[in-house]
């Protein structure tokens, strides 16, 4: 599916009465993900562990 395709399948899923910011925040969002998926499938990823250990790093401040 190609980037308009999505954005366009993205908006028609929301309610008649959404507003502009939803429709912002919602393209957003999707945007992160498709971000982060395509990260993925190049070998840019983080384990589970990483995130586990960086976590706690957080945590612990």
């Amino acid at each position: 599916m190609s980037t308009k395709e999505l954005a366009l399948k993205t908006i028609a899923e929301l309610p008649e009465n959404v507003s502009w910011e939803d429709i912002k925040e919602r393209i957003y969002f999707i945007s992160a993900v498709e971000k982060g998926l395509h990260e993925l499938d190049v070998g840019e990823g983080i384990t589970h562990e990483e995130i586990v250990r960086e976590a706690k790093e957080w945590v612990s401040r």
